[in-house]
């Protein structure tokens, strides 16, 4: 039979009880507004009963408070970590997309591409209509000059923001590395503590605070498993196991050890018009950090498809046969790989064969056998059959698409122009030169494409990328030829100088590249519609990023809401709490109050 002061000890469980339930309360009320702070409540279950050996057998012992709990639910957190991921990658997107947007919109304030490009031609009318007069001639130069300005100034500022994208995919790198070594030094403080017996509450929210940082960065997956006592055994320590993965499942945590990204700057290019020492992402360790993986995301993933991003039109074809000094023939069946106004290639790189890297230090293209040659810095005989790319294909149009689309425009135009202007003839039967040239960036000499024609005039579709051909052209170095600006009277207007000036049938010709696309054709469109073309495409991009970067952050702010709903605190629900726990303790109280006199009365007064 239980002592007659075992009432006495039930009610004195259930104060401590109630004094935890207050307590908590206090503590969840005090912290309605700390951030990533998790509700708590008290864990309880009856006290064991104890055996009576009566006729009512067993004897209710009170209550147990067994431990204080944060109120989580993973499922929410793990909804809130990918749609958080997904808005940083939409809200980097809509940032750079609207700069790149400002760059390509004509305003009146500043002149853009189709005022610049129909000034031009109003002053190619104005050589027609002058007879060839040299002010006339140097009147539109100078206009045309004005066209490869701007095309240089538009490829210079992509490039800037192209670094600058590059700058601050460094610094999200960073951030990964400061977050998972915070991760790792706060499961160590956790297991210290929780070791014990002791569920560290607060802990386990500051952590949840950083991973939903880290969320916003690069995609988050987290486990948390049991360390037991002894390896195979099954008595629990009480600490636990917690790993981080990010991109797609690459360990960043693992407990108390975590690794690190680096940044490692390139001492080549990918794509002709890139920037100098874009970066690659590895592990210190040396393993690779798949940047380019489908399971990337975040704000990190954002920042790549705008640096690299090329609408999935980048080298890759297969290695067909291997020639002498090291020499490795690629075949290339896709159409943007067999026009050399498309060509991204930088002259000399690095090309992926298999899962190996091979500097190469030149490529020649074969238009009959729709090959690449490259020549690689090692022997490359194995490799034959095996797949071979330069970069990655990214399902975005970057800054690397601009360019090139920026590159394609201008060879084409050149092209136009200078075949018109190439078959006029001065008095003594030569060929003028070429209206536009491109600027050879590390001398004063220009690129005349000498190299574009066969002997017999007729294009040659074969090219190399040491050769004088209009892949050597980009937006960076178009300009007038520097001989015409010099000397207006090497730009010719009649295809027989004996005609007379008032002939001007190559000017007439000229003209006739502005709208008619049998001369030129862009996408389908005439030369003067290339602004309508890109902004097309930078509008759609623009629209798609402000769209889905709303959508997802009302997205998140609503999981968030959902997670809040359990894990937030509640005034309104605590203060129910406070109400109802101060009952409680009150009539804990008030038990001992009762058994207290019935003590009073069972000792003082019936002489026990």
């Amino acid at each position: 039979m239980p002592s007659q002061f075992f009432g006495l000890n039930i009610a004195y469980t259930g104060l401590q009880a109630s004094n935890a339930w207050l307590t908590t309360t206090a503590n969840n009320i005090a912290n309605v507004e700390t951030e990533g702070y998790s509700r708590q409540q008290v864990v309880q279950e009856a006290a064991n009963a104890l055996r009576t050996y009566t006729s009512y057998g067993m004897a209710g012992s009170g209550v147990d408070a067994k431990a204080i709990e944060q109120v989580r639910n993973q499922f929410y957190d793990l909804k809130y970590w990918n749609s958080n991921a997904t808005l940083g990658s939409f809200e980097v997107k809509e940032d750079y997309v609207k700069q790149i947007e400002d760059y390509f919109t004509e305003t009146d304030m500043v002149a853009g591409f189709g005022t610049i490009f129909s000034d031009m031609f109003s002053g190619l009318d104005e050589v027609y209509k002058s007879a060839g007069s040299a002010s006339a001639k140097t009147q539109f130069l100078y206009l045309a000059g004005n066209l490869g300005e701007y095309f240089g100034a538009m490829s210079n500022n992509l490039r800037k923001l192209q670094e600058d994208a590059n700058l601050e995919i460094k610094n999200q790198v960073d951030n990964i590395n400061t977050l998972g070594a915070e991760i790792a030094s706060m499961n160590k403080q956790i297991n210290a503590i929780e070791i014990n017996g002791i569920i560290a509450n607060e802990l386990r929210d500051k952590r949840a605070v950083l991973i939903d940082k880290l969320s916003k960065i690069v995609d988050v997956e987290t486990q948390e498993m049991p360390i037991y006592t002894e390896e195979g055994g099954t008595i629990e320590s009480g600490a636990n196991r917690f790993i981080v993965r990010i991109a797609g499942g690459q360990e960043l945590v693992n407990c108390y050890e975590y690794n690190t990204l680096e940044c490692v700057a390139r001492d080549y290019k990918v794509n002709q018009s890139d920037a100098e020492g874009l970066y690659d992402v590895k592990w210190s360790n040396n393993l690779e950090f798949n940047l380019y993986g489908r399971n990337l995301n975040g704000t990190l993933k954002g920042l790549v498809e705008v640096r690299d991003g090329n609408n999935e039109e980048y080298f890759h074809g297969e290695v067909s046969k291997k020639t002498a000094g090291n020499k490795v023939v690629i075949s290339a069946e896709l159409d943007y790989l067999q026009d050399i106004t498309k060509c991204t290639l930088e002259s000399t790189g690095v090309i992926k064969l298999a899962n190996k890297n091979f500097k190469y230090t030149e490529w020649s293209y074969d238009a009959d056998a729709k090959e690449y040659t490259f020549t690689v810095d090692e022997d490359a005989t194995n490799y034959i059959g095996s797949s071979a790319s330069i970069g990655s294909s990214i399902q975005y149009q970057g800054i690397p698409y601009y360019q090139e689309q920026m590159n394609e425009w201008v060879r084409q135009f050149a092209k136009a122009m200078n075949d018109i202007e190439t078959s006029a003839k001065d008095k003594w039967g030569d060929n003028a030169e070429v209206l536009f040239a491109g600027k050879q960036i590390a001398s004063d000499d220009m690129w005349m494409f000498k190299d574009s024609k066969n002997p017999d005039g007729s294009d040659n579709p074969n090219f190399n990328s040491k050769d004088d051909t209009y892949y050597q052209l980009t937006a960076n170095n178009f300009i007038v030829n520097k001989h015409m600006m010099a000397d207006v009277s090497k730009f010719l207007t009649n295809k027989d100088p004996d005609q007379g000036q008032d002939q001007q049938d190559i000017v007439s010709e000229l003209m006739d590249v502005q709208t008619n696309k049998e001369r030129m054709t862009f996408r389908g469109c005439s030369s003067k519609e290339f602004l309508e073309c890109v902004l097309s495409d930078v509008a759609l991009n623009a629209s798609n990023a402000i769209t889905f970067s709303k959508n997802y952050d009302n997205i998140t702010k609503s999981i968030n809401n959902q997670r809040l709903s359990v894990s937030g605190v509640d005034n309104d629900e605590e203060a129910l709490n406070l109400v109802k726990f101060q009952e409680a303790y009150n009539l804990s109280a008030k038990m001992i109050q009762v058994f207290t006199e019935i003590y009073d009365r069972l000792i003082l007064n019936t002489g026990v």
